[in-house]
């Protein structure tokens, strides 16, 4: 189901908890919400849609990747760039990585670990930001 995006702050400012079995149908809202707002948007977190769960699902270019419980394990080649968020107006300045190592369960909770670089490294980034109430 397509939820409608939170913009409060004092919401979004909050760490959110670990995901579990049960939380299924928040992977599922996510990927519809994102694919919803996917022309001003490559990726959402679960508190984004008024659940504090570690959820986020990021647009790969060929499909949208949910991602539970991610933890980035590495990171590399930092850089400074502003960024937006659908939460937010306009754009921030920020600091990411050009690489980064991921580990989370996906959509089957099976244990994931993968490398990304560039403008998919810095949605994760962005999106995992989110989980730890860390707004741009």
């Amino acid at each position: 189901m397509v939820k409608q995006i939170v913009r409060d702050t004092f919401f979004l400012n909050q760490k959110s908890e670990l995901a579990t079995r049960e939380d299924a149908q928040v992977v599922t809202d996510l990927l519809d919400t994102l694919k919803a707002n996917q022309a001003r948007c490559a990726g959402m977190a679960a508190n984004m849609i008024g659940v504090r769960k570690r959820i986020i699902v990021v647009n790969m270019g060929f499909m949208n990747v949910p991602m539970i419980n991610p933890v980035i394990t590495k990171k590399s080649g930092v850089y400074e760039v502003e960024e937006g968020c659908l939460s937010l107006d306009g754009v921030r300045a920020t600091t990411r990585y050009q690489e980064i190592a991921v580990e989370f369960f996906d959509a089957e909770w099976k244990k994931q670990k993968q490398n990304y670089s560039g403008w998919i490294a810095q949605i994760i980034q962005h999106e995992c930001d989110h989980l730890e109430g860390i707004i741009i």
